[in-house]
């Protein structure tokens, strides 16, 4: 048992129902702020870092993979979970290394993400990796992606379209736009 105060809610009891290495599910009795008691179901899902990289010519790189929860494609920027011990910055650096065998020599913090604030925490740190260079590509076993490179102005219209619908991808594409507004580059 436990007596803690989360916000006007007091917490009475916590027990974790499901745990693997990307997630957790807990279930918390409370007492609402109205004085009755409730029950909250909280995922926990790993930190995560996402990755919109802009070359110098305008374009950018995004995959395309089947995504098992949504049971289809989507497109998206490159996205991974932190290893332990590991910087937002550098599982964003390794990741864009290991989908796309992009290195940025330039990074700009986009902020960070909380897809779905009512049940979910999964923090989701989001760049803009620029002044790219070529190296090596390094799948994890178990990626099946496709690297889909297209004009910035080509990822905002699928983002306002729909076509674009992962919540960091979203929020990566929509900061840009506004950061390049704001540079003068309009024109995407």
């Amino acid at each position: 048992m436990t007596d803690d105060q989360i916000g006007p809610f007091k917490l009475i009891s916590r027990r974790t129902v499901y745990k693997s290495p990307w997630l957790e599910l807990r279930e918390d009795g409370v007492i609402r702020p109205d004085g009755a008691p409730g029950t909250f179901g909280v995922i926990t899902m790993k930190e995560g870092s996402s990755i919109l990289p802009l070359d110098d010519d305008g374009q950018v790189y995004l995959v395309r993979e089947f995504k098992y929860g949504i049971e289809r494609d989507s497109i998206e920027v490159i996205s991974g979970g932190l290893d332990d011990g590991e910087t937002p910055l550098a599982a964003a650096q390794r990741e864009l290394l290991e989908e796309t065998g992009l290195i940025a020599r330039e990074w700009l913090s986009l902020g960070c993400v909380n897809p779905f604030t009512t049940v979910v925490k999964s923090p989701n740190h989001v760049f803009l990796a620029r002044n790219l260079e070529v190296g090596s590509r390094k799948l994890e076993a178990g990626e099946v992606l496709t690297i889909e490179k297209m004009k910035f102005s080509d990822a905002l219209s699928l983002v306002y379209d729909g076509t674009i619908s992962h919540a960091a991808s979203c929020v990566a594409i929509l900061r840009t736009a506004l950061l390049l507004k704001g540079n003068g580059d309009g024109g995407y």
